[in-house]
């Protein structure tokens, strides 16, 4: 267990986690150009760690569960305090912290009952998290530099990613129906 906390790619999934409090502390004091440092540094880390895990063969289980842990906690935690501070609509963030515990319920649910694992993202849910992130990025860069543009373009991805969000989550909903009779019951 050492050697896999130990690598290099997990390392920074790793002191990605420990960025979230700090952005969270940036936004909730209006520090929003070390909140959008904190971001860079958080997007640099997700860019590093996963060029590492397979440029220097460092892929670990932890890490295969680590990284998307990471992933959604930055993410949850970025648009909770964004509509703490309203940056964001709260309608937005029920939506997608309710798509994400929906999903996360099921998921664990079929584990438990079945011991089914694979789950893999669709095109859909890789689209609602590039739209997320997008926000986040966005939503901050408008704080920092109030230039028309990104208000324009920050109510444009707030509607992005509030319809893909549903549009994922309901396609999450009809494959995992579909896949139900074919997963086998836990022995």
């Amino acid at each position: 267990m050492n050697r896999q906390i130990f690598t290099l790619a997990n390392q920074l999934t790793i002191f990605r986690l420990v960025l979230i409090p700090f952005l969270a502390l940036a936004i909730l004091n209006r520090a929003y150009g070390w909140g959008l440092a904190v971001l860079g540094a958080a997007a640099l880390t997700d860019l590093l760690d996963g060029m590492l895990a397979r440029g220097l063969s460092q892929r670990t289980p932890l890490g295969a569960y680590l990284d998307p842990i990471a992933d959604k906690l930055l993410l949850s935690t970025s648009f909770v305090v964004l509509a703490i501070e309203r940056n964001l609509p709260w309608a937005l963030t029920v939506l997608v912290l309710g798509r994400d515990v929906l999903i996360l319920v099921i998921a664990g649910v079929i584990l438990l009952v079945s011991g089914f694992r694979p789950f893999p993202p669709s095109v859909y849910g890789k689209a609602t998290t590039t739209a997320q992130v997008l926000t986040v990025m966005v939503v901050v860069l408008a704080e920092v530099f109030a230039e028309p543009w990104l208000l324009g373009t920050k109510q444009f991805l707030i509607w992005l990613t509030a319809a893909l969000t549903v549009l994922s989550g309901l396609h999450y909903a009809w494959r995992t129906g579909k896949m139900l009779p074919e997963i086998p019951p836990a022995a």
